[in-house]
């Protein structure tokens, strides 16, 4: 193996909660507070969680009652929204159940916020949410960050608990808007490049020419999000990559129908499937030396300030030999501090 060089950036986890196939929805939470005390051992900075409703394949639709779960069996690590889907649900609602998070676990919290709705058309309409509820996001995050500050927009209303606990807002995105948003605010800006890629590039150049400082942040800040699948031999890490896009064709283009592998190949195979390669263009697959290789050049390429990894092997335990894979080498030390990791 190489000589092992220590990262030159952070790196953090994004748990999408899977629900592995044949598994439970409670050996999801079991893998995810596994795989969360694992990362806080290696010296990852934060794990993050998405909100996604409707979808068999991942269990965080509540992120805020998982991430209490999650912080109460975890000593050091930040945990957080990556993200908080804000046209789902109230400024006011995400102030109280982030500002109880804050007191709960001191100087451990991030609320990543989102515009989508994460989940389909019928499902948004469950939630009670319209087509338009989107459209006043910048708004609705400015409402947002007075909450959770000691400034209420709105007379007579105060989150309680979550004023005062000014916790760290992140702007989350794969398109232009959510970089511009997240300069104009001088906030942090990450990008969804786990699975959607394509706009990596002109958003994060907009974001760090467009930021603002502001009293959250002095300079601009990039976590870029990549796909990493390790393990010791290049064959069977090019294994895990197969199983991964045959559940991305069920989570994405047949989600809650059965389905074979024989059904997922096909579908790969043809024009349709472009869309489930496409969105896993920026993944690390092989051996921890090829892993490391492709990091350190994703790193350069997304210009990125920090690494946001999800691990999408189709088992807990293989997720958690991906972070101690990639952990061991780039050089991870161990947990850091609570100093040390406090949030920009």
């Amino acid at each position: 193996m190489k000589e092992l060089v220590a990262v030159s950036v952070p790196l953090s986890v994004l748990d999408l909660a899977t629900v592995d196939r044949g598994s439970t929805i409670r050996e999801s939470f079991e893998n995810s507070v596994a795989l969360a005390r694992r990362s806080e051992a290696l010296g990852y900075r934060r794990v993050w969680y998405a909100e996604h409703h409707n979808m068999s394949s991942i269990a965080s639709s509540a992120t805020s009652v998982l991430i209490a779960h999650v912080a109460a069996n975890t000593s050091t690590i930040r945990l957080g929204s990556g993200g908080i889907m804000l046209p789902n649900h109230s400024p006011l609602t995400i102030a109280e159940q982030f500002g109880t998070l804050a007191t709960l676990h001191p100087d451990r919290i991030d609320l990543g916020l989102g515009r989508a709705p994460g989940t389909d058309q019928n499902t948004m309409h469950a939630l009670r949410r319209d087509n338009t509820s989107s459209d006043t996001f910048p708004q609705d995050v400015q409402e947002l960050q007075a909450f959770l500050s000691d400034q209420s927009r709105i007379p007579g209303v105060e989150a309680i608990p979550g004023k005062g606990t000014n916790v760290p807002i992140y702007i989350l995105g794969s398109s232009l808007f959510g970089a511009q948003l997240a300069a104009l605010l001088g906030l942090p800006y990450a990008f969804a490049s786990h699975f959607a890629p394509d706009a990596l590039a002109p958003a994060v150049a907009m974001y760090r020419r467009e930021f603002r400082p502001s009293e959250q942040l002095a300079e601009p800040y990039v976590i870029a999000a990549v796909n990493v699948l390790a393990a010791e031999t290049d064959d069977e890490a090019q294994e895990m990559h197969l199983a991964v896009r045959r559940r991305r064709v069920h989570r994405f283009l047949v989600p809650n129908q059965p389905y074979s592998d024989e059904r997922a190949d096909a579908i790969l195979a043809s024009p349709q499937g472009r869309q489930i390669l496409q969105m896993m263009t920026y993944s690390a697959v092989g051996t921890p030396d090829a892993v490391k290789e492709y990091v350190d050049w994703f790193t350069t390429h997304a210009d990125a300030d920090e690494l946001i990894v999800t691990f999408p092997a189709m088992s807990g335990a293989a997720r958690i030999r991906s972070a101690e894979m990639l952990a061991e080498v780039v050089g991870l030390t161990g947990p850091a501090t609570q100093k040390e990791s406090v949030d920009v």
